[in-house]
This record gives C-alpha cells, structure tokens and sequence, in this order.
C-alpha cells in the first residue's frame, strides 16, 4: 500500500490512497495526519484498502511530504562501503562505528518542491537515500525484532551544504538542516510491499546525467543493526525518519556541486522517484 499527503489546487493538505496513476481520497475517514495513523496501521490496513472516497489523477494534484511533522529525523553517515572509501580518499576519516547525525525536522519538503541554494554557500551537494519510517513507540530492539517496528519506506535526498558540514559544523547538524534540504517521497510504501528493503536499485541523476547508480545492499550497517544501535539509546516514535546512507557518486569529491537551475532526480526501486528543482535561497 502507498500512503500520500496530497493537495488540490491550493486546497488543503489530505491523506490519500495511491493505486496506480491515481489518488483516493482517506482523509475523511482516517485524518490528514499519516503520522497519527501508523500506530494503528497493522489493523486499519484492510479498512483503508477498500475506503471509497474521491479519487484524482494524480498528474492533477500536489504530493506533499508523506511525513510533514515527525518528531525526529536522523542521518547516518557514511554507511556505504565503496561511499567510505570515497570520503577517505578525501581525508574524512571513515568512522569505526555507526555515525549518526541530526537533520533538523524543518527541512522537510514534498517531493517536487523546489530546493534552496543557500545564499551562504556554493557546495550544495545532494545524497540519495533509502528512507525507513518508524510505525510504533520502541526501545531496545533487537535486531531480530527490527524489521517489525518499521511501517514502511521513502525516499530522501539528504541534500548538504559540504563547507558547513564539514568545517563550521563538526556535529553534522547545521550542513545538514538548511531549509527545503530534507525533500522527502513521493508517499510512503508500507513494509508489506517491499520483499527485501536490502535488495533495491537506487539511481540519483542530475539534469538527466546518473551521478549515482548503485543497490541498498552496499550498506555496511543495514536498516536493522541501525535500528537496535540507535534504540539502544533513544525512543524512537512513529513517524520518525531514518535516512540510511548515501552511496558513492556525490559531488564534493570532484566539486560538482549543485548550480541554480539543476533538476536532481532520485529513484528508489519499488518506491518511485523525488524530483527538485535547484532555485535561489530567496531573500
């Protein structure tokens, strides 16, 4: 099942079913709150499958972020083997354990919203990242177990300002949290349709050139150990964001950062593809 957060014409934000090349509206039986939901999603997934609201192509309407509002939205760093050796290569240390950072929750944009090239800085970069959605208040998870707490899967582009990211900010969170830098989509897909999160093709283009082609089976630590790492330390709730790693082909080692104008596109295999617009940071 894939859940949206959509709008029409201006109109207000709603929940949404998506089957095929359309929407249904769920909004009026389940809220316009997908975070609210996921608690409660193993046992309202029949009832949401067969409600029968309005429906709209979805060529007709606006995707917003699937998850506007979570609590929590966590980056792991370098987590893709042949990624490490890239940041090596350019004299960032790879690290000996899982590296987690912040990315402040008010960089979350929909999937087609333009991005902001900051006034601040001429290395915007961009990462492409499979997504894991927190479904249910957990502690101390095992590994084992992590498979169950997760309610589902979308895409992220962990875009990062490279100079404040590795200079001005040594814990990662102001390079990372700039506004619009968090666009997140196109909707989320539920666990139940993925067979192995593990095994999925994943292509980042920039105005139509591949930058990075590779699988989510790169991963030194998958979703699961990352999920019993960080619950060793934190309550994770629904609605929290997991991004998993980047893997190879970013820009800042050859300094092909991103311009005004660019168009990045990222794709995720059986979760559909994020698409945004590089535009001047208004002032």
């Amino acid at each position: 099942m894939r859940l949206a957060r959509f709008h029409v014409a201006g109109g207000p934000a709603r929940l949404g079913r998506v089957d095929g090349d359309r929407v249904t509206d769920i909004s009026d039986g389940f809220g316009i709150s997908l975070r609210a939901l996921l608690p409660d999603l193993s046992e309202l997934r029949d009832a949401i499958r067969a409600f029968d609201g309005p429906t709209y192509p979805l060529a007709d309407v606006t995707l917003d972020a699937p998850v506007d509002d979570p609590q929590k939205y966590l980056g792991i760093g370098m987590n893709y083997r042949e990624h490490a050796e890239e940041a090596r290569r350019a004299g960032i240390p790879i690290p000996t354990s899982q590296f987690w950072f912040n990315k402040q929750v008010s960089c979350v944009v929909g999937p087609h919203d333009d991005v902001h090239k900051p006034v601040v800085s001429d290395q915007l970069d961009y990462e492409i990242e499979l997504g894991v959605v927190i479904g249910r208040r957990c502690r101390h998870v095992p590994v084992e177990a992590a498979r169950s707490v997760i309610a589902g899967y979308l895409i992220c582009n962990d875009f990062s300002v490279r100079d404040w990211l590795q200079k001005r900010s040594p814990t990662f969170t102001l390079g990372k949290s700039f506004d619009t830098h968090g666009p997140i989509g196109p909707w989320l897909t539920t666990d139940d349709e993925i067979a192995d999160p593990l095994a999925l093709g994943m292509t980042l283009t920039v105005n139509g050139e591949i930058r990075q082609d590779f699988t989510t089976g790169d991963m030194i630590y998958d979703i699961y150990a990352q999920i019993a790492y960080l619950t060793q330390v934190m309550t994770l709730m629904p609605g929290d964001i997991l991004a998993t790693g980047t893997p190879s082909g970013i820009g800042a080692p050859t300094g092909r950062f991103l311009k005004v104008g660019d168009v990045v596109r990222a794709e995720i295999a059986g979760l559909g593809a994020i698409e945004n617009r590089i535009v001047e940071e208004p002032a």
